[in-house]
């Protein structure tokens, strides 16, 4: 009996891990879907080798260790994942054409009760969102592996620079060099800054009920004047992406028309609001389109990233499979 209560005792302890864990390795590797498969690496081989485990550091350390190694070996295989934005020039409405890229090409939103923890303090919170942002994950593809790793627990999770040294393996000398590396190298490509967005604030919900208000009822000046001048769209897995409000207004009043009558139900991905954008379906109703992530700066949106393989995310951030013809959640139908 004392074999059973050590061993669900170890369950509950390492599960209690898991979130951070994800974050963390969603940090390092850009995919919510990796990002949970490296988690599960972890906690099975924790699981596996605990009794090697000699109490010298504490549990979350030596599981930080583990998950490093597990994201290091999968970084080995060279995949970096992107942002349409990170790798084509932006393309005029008039030139636009829809080419596919394979799923490991792009980097993944994913839901924040997933990656960021529950705390008290408000400027903790908000760096952990801030750190989830698609823009900043994709900053942090440009760092090679294990500059990523220091920068994520050093300036991301505040972990001492000894600390990372240890879960290294390396010197703390090696740590600040690599850390200085790091942040010179994201200086080159820091990504925009954006509005804090939990809790929203009343403007920031104004704009958004206006900007659903607009694209449900497709109504183009609307949306003109809640767009940056230069703000961007994009929709992985295609490589087009758009700048200024003219052309995404031109996109949606051409190829993009499909979108009308559609209805948007909000959610949130990355730290920042999003709405799952439905479609109109011919047997009535409204089916999945899009994951649309939301990023505002100055009282305006910035961009927008509509990740279009709803098979996968709509599932993953726990949205109905279906609207009913009054826009609420519904049964998908029978067969």
């Amino acid at each position: 009996m004392s074999d059973l209560v050590a061993a669900a005792d170890l369950d509950v302890r390492l599960e209690g891990h898991r979130r951070e864990l994800t974050g963390y390795c969603y940090r390092m590797l850009g995919s919510a879907f990796e990002a949970e498969d490296a988690v599960q690496d972890t906690l099975v081989r924790a699981w596996r080798s605990i009794d090697k485990f000699e109490g010298r550091s504490s549990l979350r350390s030596w599981l930080y260790r583990i998950a490093t190694n597990v994201c290091l070996d999968m970084l080995n295989a060279g995949n970096k994942r992107a942002r349409p934005v990170d790798l084509t020039a932006a393309t005029p409405v008039a030139q636009a054409q829809l080419n596919s890229r394979p799923e490991v090409t792009w980097l993944e939103p994913v839901p924040d009760g997933r990656v960021l923890p529950t705390v008290e303090d408000p400027a903790e919170a908000a760096l952990a969102r801030e750190s989830v942002r698609l823009a900043f994950v994709a900053a942090l593809q440009h760092l090679p592996p294990k500059q990523r790793a220091v920068l994520i627990l050093r300036e991301v999770l505040a972990w001492k620079a000894a600390e990372v040294a240890e879960l290294l393996d390396t010197t703390v000398a090696s740590v600040n060099s690599a850390l200085q590396r790091a942040r010179s190298t994201l200086a080159e490509s820091a990504p925009k800054e954006t509005d804090p967005a939990d809790p929203l604030d009343e403007e920031q919900q104004k704009l958004l009920d206006r900007y659903v208000a607009a694209f449900e009822g497709y109504d183009m000046a609307a949306l003109t004047a809640l767009l940056h001048e230069d703000a961007t769209l994009s929709m992985p897995p295609y490589d087009l992406w758009l700048r200024g409000h003219d052309d995404i207004v031109g996109w949606m009043l051409g190829v993009g028309s499909v979108c009308r009558n559609s209805r948007l139900l909000p959610t949130v991905a990355n730290g920042t609001p999003a709405f799952a954008h439905y479609h109109p379906a011919p047997e009535g109703g409204f089916t999945p389109w899009a994951l649309m992530v939301i990023e505002t700066s100055g009282g305006k949106v910035s961009g927008i990233c509509s990740f279009l393989d709803t098979d996968r995310w709509f599932p993953l951030f726990d949205l109905p499979a279906r609207l009913d013809k009054d826009g609420r959640p519904a049964p998908a139908p029978a067969g």
